[in-house]
């Protein structure tokens, strides 16, 4: 086996760290097993039971990790003496220790033997590769097959149940959203697969739309709910960069390849701010009105001017500085990317806090048109569909069809447009807001992850932060079973992440703790180091 590139001292301290993982938890797994075989000979024999079951009262006593995966600290609460107690019972292989702890080092070790996938798959040349092509007759045929089969396997109905009656779910619901980011992935990926440069403006506007989602279903927790606590803000935190940390370390790469994941961070904690500022006062329509004015400014004076965003951004150059060594030669800035995606949708985010602000007004405008007299209902009805027909129709033909270059000029001013249009498309009548393909929902639920796997074990880039030029070839000849097979293991291995990364986020990032997640915080960092 052949390395793609030097080892590098992160990668060693993984594999160390991987090794030691997996050997405290087989050691865990075993301690288990004997102790429960123990306790079956006990039961049986009726020998020593009083012995036993003082033991058992102690050790859960002494609870660190329940097998729920949820860390707990003894009621005194975390100290930094019971943290480096952690570390050396771990270190020192304590059994008891060990066996509280192995649904969590199960997990880990899972999520280590998948990031060594990774790398095998995109380090080493133990699998082959090839280039990409793009066939039009290939590519929509495989993409209304999907279509075709989602629709007859997983087409639903989705009502809101309450105690008294059964209403179809309104506009913009959970579901909705949810099969939304799952077709947007889905074109996502195939035009990162097949290299479909034909639809990069459809992939700008499938970006935008993230972007939008984020401003809103941000905003929307935040205003309703009210809470700003640091636990939300860490969970939060935890999904969007936990994987593509790792992905850094084990591969060697810079958090701007993965430049999805930087983006919705910002945005997310832009919106954090925005909410979270003075927000006793945020039931005031001055004030809110105030906030948006503002980040309508911001964005205006900062990416608007020429130099301003240099100024701001270049301290921040050590974490979202990128270059794409396919591109050396062009001598971009290293904050070059990074100025490109954020301008690109820098007025969306704010455009998705409006919509949820002013979603309970459309909720209460859509209930009464529901309940208009039908002759007056569908001629609004149709009056709405018409409209958003037409500003699609000549956004089309007006803009989206521009070249690509010209295209990325216009689009951080038109890319409303059909996300609005979808929107109301979309919701117009009860029935088509209540039904989903759940297939595309649950692609939607684990875009993030299938997001950042695509770029090592769907497709190959073969060295550091460079972007994914090549398929991966498990099998050789046959590029349609290839892309079965890659297919299959690809999206099976990104629902396994996204499970093992909120297993994680449990254990580590527990709700409404604020002290313990500090504690937990402290503790990472120690092991790391």
């Amino acid at each position: 086996m052949a390395l793609l590139g030097p080892v590098t001292h992160a990668q060693v301290s993984f594999l160390i760290g991987f090794i030691t993982i997996v050997v405290a938890w087989i050691y865990s797994e075993y301690s288990a097993f004997k102790k429960k075989s123990i306790s079956s000979k006990v039961r049986h024999t009726d020998v020593g039971l009083g012995e036993v079951e003082s033991y058992n009262v102690k050790e859960d006593d002494r609870g660190v990790l329940l097998e729920g995966n949820v860390i707990k600290f003894t009621p005194s609460g975390p100290t930094i003496s019971s943290i480096f107690s952690i570390i050396i019972r771990f270190i020192m292989l304590d059994e008891s220790f060990l066996i509280k702890h192995r649904l969590l080092l199960r997990a880990a070790s899972e999520f280590g033997l998948l990031l060594t996938y990774f790398y095998i798959c995109d380090r080493t040349d133990i699998l082959g590769t090839s280039k990409k092509s793009y066939n039009r007759d290939l590519f929509y045929f495989l993409l209304l097959l999907l279509i075709i089969v989602s629709t007859v396997t997983s087409f639903k109905i989705h009502l809101d149940k309450s105690p008294f009656s059964v209403k179809p779910i309104m506009f913009l619901n959970r579901h909705q959203t949810e099969e939304w980011k799952g077709w947007m992935q889905v074109i996502f990926l195939m035009y990162h697969y097949f290299a479909a440069r034909e639809i990069y403006n459809a992939g700008r506007v499938c970006v935008a739309s993230y972007i939008w989602m984020t401003g809103f279903g941000n905003f929307s927790y935040y205003y309703a709910r009210k809470d700003f606590s640091f636990s939300r803000f860490a969970q939060m935190m935890w999904r969007l960069n936990f994987l593509v940390f790792m992905c850094c370390i084990v591969l060697e790469n810079s958090y701007m390849l993965y430049y999805i994941c930087p983006l919705h961070t910002f945005f997310s904690l832009v919106v954090y701010g925005v909410v979270g500022i003075l927000n006793k006062y945020n039931e005031s329509k001055a004030v809110i009105g105030v906030k948006f004015f503002l980040c309508f400014l911001v964005v205006i004076i900062v990416w608007e001017i020429p130099g301003v965003f240099e100024v701001i951004w270049e301290p921040f150059t050590f974490l979202l500085g990128y270059k794409d060594p396919n591109r050396l030669k062009e001598n971009l800035p290293l904050m070059y990317e990074w100025h490109f995606r954020t301008g690109l949708d820098r007025y969306i985010w704010i455009l998705g806090m409006v919509y949820a602000y002013y979603y309970s007004t459309f909720e209460k405008w859509i209930e009464k048109l529901d309940e208009l007299k039908s002759k007056r209902r569908i001629l609004i009805k149709t009056t709405i569909v018409v409209i958003s027909s037409t500003a699609i129709y000549l956004w089309f033909e007006y803009v989206f069809k521009m070249e690509s270059i010209t295209y990325n000029k216009y689009h951080p001013y038109t890319s409303w447009i059909p996300i609005t249009a979808y929107i109301c498309i979309r919701n117009v009548t009860q029935s088509t807001r209540s039904y989903t393909l759940t297939l595309f929902g649950w692609i939607g639920k684990i875009s993030l992850d299938t997001y950042i796997s695509q770029f090592h074990i769907w497709l190959r880039s073969n060295a550091p932060d460079a972007q994914p030029k090549l398929l991966l070839i498990i099998i050789p000849d046959y590029p349609l079973l290839n892309f079965m097979l890659t297919t299959f293991i690809f999206m099976l291995i990104s629902y396994r992440i996204s499970e093992l990364t909120n297993t994680f986020k449990m254990a580590f990032v527990p709700s409404k703790d604020n002290k313990q997640i500090m504690y937990n915080m402290i503790t990472a960092a120690t092991m790391m180091v």
